[in-house]
């Protein structure tokens, strides 16, 4: 440890920290040492270092920051405008009609809004699935965040749209001072075909590139194409090269038993992204099968979707959802526990993004990405058991500071690089023009 003045000192908290099992434990009145942007040490004994910043966390609990694991995070802008439909409906009457009237400007801040819910929420990374990523890249930037990029494309845009993804997860590749990494995204296998995978495929191993991609989605998606192609979208993952690479695959929720064995000999580090509140509001029969998929070494990520589908970018709910729901469709109690919710918000959602070397975890020589919770309200006390209260008494509000590269980017439920009013405001002169649906356009056709 340097002898100089580190960058951030926090006293008296209690610190989530996992074992050399990953089992997750507690270490109280603990003092965490930033320096760099990295954590460099957590420990019981006091600081013998001095630092510019403090934050005396007596009574907060500190937690390795939230990672949205699959979102589209622009579209904050559509949030209850396609409501108590069913997917195809909400697809093709709305939401891709909408999305045809997208611009730059309308990107720029519906991210802007994302990231402050995000950040307010806890939340210091996320997985981002969409168009006009430039843009979603520049917001990044701004406000300190950090994010998963990639830039979305069908088929139907021709050999362009996977180009276009090529060359921004290039040219993005490490920016933000290393806060962004990237991704190709092709959207799913329904809209994108085994041509335009294949390739992508091959794409991602020549440059080293991980692949972020819907696929079954639902139960309907997957029955659907062993109808019309005799082989699931997870088979169909496989025979295009894309189980062969580094593949975040977002919901699998129909994910069935004869896919397992693919996802389980994957040549690649394959994740899978659960965001389970919008599974519920599309009335979907099924569940991403975290237990199938714990069971065969795939890692689980939490995720919100985008908040025109789930209404909100909270993961802490994403997080208490995933346990009660999984207890509800094995019909077991015992599973998922707490410390297993916070296992899969924690390193099993930082390895879902490529980052388990980085984040995830408090520990030294990680990026100093965390966030402070108070736990002295009255809907969280007494604490009996503290993992418990953290997953289903606490919620995203209860958290006062949100760091991300020791950059404090809230204090005290302060936001502290994005204007939120302005985005509002600028937000609401923009909305006719891109609610309006009489040209009768849509982006793309959903016909699963």
């Amino acid at each position: 440890m340097s002898d100089s003045p580190a960058d951030l000192i926090i006293t008296g908290c209690t610190v989530l920290v996992h074992d050399d099992q990953e089992r997750i434990g507690f270490e109280e009145n603990a003092t965490i040492v930033v320096r760099d942007g990295a954590i460099e040490s957590v420990s019981t004994a006091p600081a013998t270092v001095e630092a510019p910043q403090h934050i005396d966390a007596r009574g907060q609990v500190a937690l390795p920051g939230l990672v949205n694991c699959h979102t589209h995070a622009p579209m904050v802008a559509l949030r209850g405008l396609a409501e108590d439909l069913p997917t195809e409906e909400w697809f093709n009457d709305v939401v891709w009609p909408v999305e045809s009237n997208l611009t730059a400007t309308d990107v720029a801040l519906g991210a802007r809004l994302a990231c402050a819910e995000m950040i307010r929420g806890g939340v210091t990374c996320f997985a981002d699935h969409y168009f006009s990523m430039d843009t979603v890249a520049a917001v990044v930037e701004e406000c300190g965040i950090r994010a998963h990029l990639g830039e979305a494309y069908f088929s139907s845009q021709g050999p362009q749209g996977r180009e276009k993804s090529l060359e921004f997860a290039l040219r993005h590749r490490d920016g933000a001072g290393g806060r962004i990494t990237t991704a190709l995204a092709p959207h799913a296998p329904y809209t994108v075909d085994d041509a335009d995978l294949t390739a992508t495929a091959d794409l991602a191993r020549e440059h080293g590139l991980p692949v972020h991609l819907h696929a079954s989605e639902n139960r309907d998606q997957a029955e659907t194409s062993l109808a019309r192609h005799g082989v699931t979208p997870i088979e169909v993952l496989r025979r295009t090269g894309i189980l062969d690479t580094d593949v975040l695959i977002a919901h699998g929720s129909g994910i069935l038993d004869r896919d397992l064995p693919l996802l389980a000999s994957a040549a690649g580090l394959t994740a899978v992204a659960t965001a389970p509140r919008g599974y519920l509001k599309f009335a979907w029969p099924t569940t991403t099968p975290v237990r199938a998929l714990r069971d065969i070494g795939v890692p689980v990520g939490l995720a919100t979707d985008g908040a025109a589908s789930n209404n909100s970018l909270d993961v802490w709910e994403s997080m208490a959802l995933t346990a009660l729901i999984q207890k509800s469709t094995t019909g077991d109690p015992r599973w998922l526990t707490s410390r297993q919710a916070l296992h899969h918000a924690t390193l099993q959602s930082a390895r879902a993004v490529g980052l388990g070397d980085r984040i995830g975890s408090i520990a030294p020589g990680r990026r100093a990405d965390l966030v402070l919770v108070d736990l002295t309200g009255p809907h969280t006390q007494p604490v009996h058991d503290l993992a418990a209260t953290l997953v289903h008494s606490a919620r995203s509000s209860d958290v006062r500071t949100t760091i991300v590269e020791g950059r404090i980017l809230m204090r005290d439920r302060e936001l502290l690089t994005i204007d939120v009013p302005a985005v509002v405001a600028e937000l609401g002169e923009r909305l006719p023009a891109l609610v309006d649906r009489g040209h009768g356009k849509r982006i793309q056709e959903y016909d699963t």
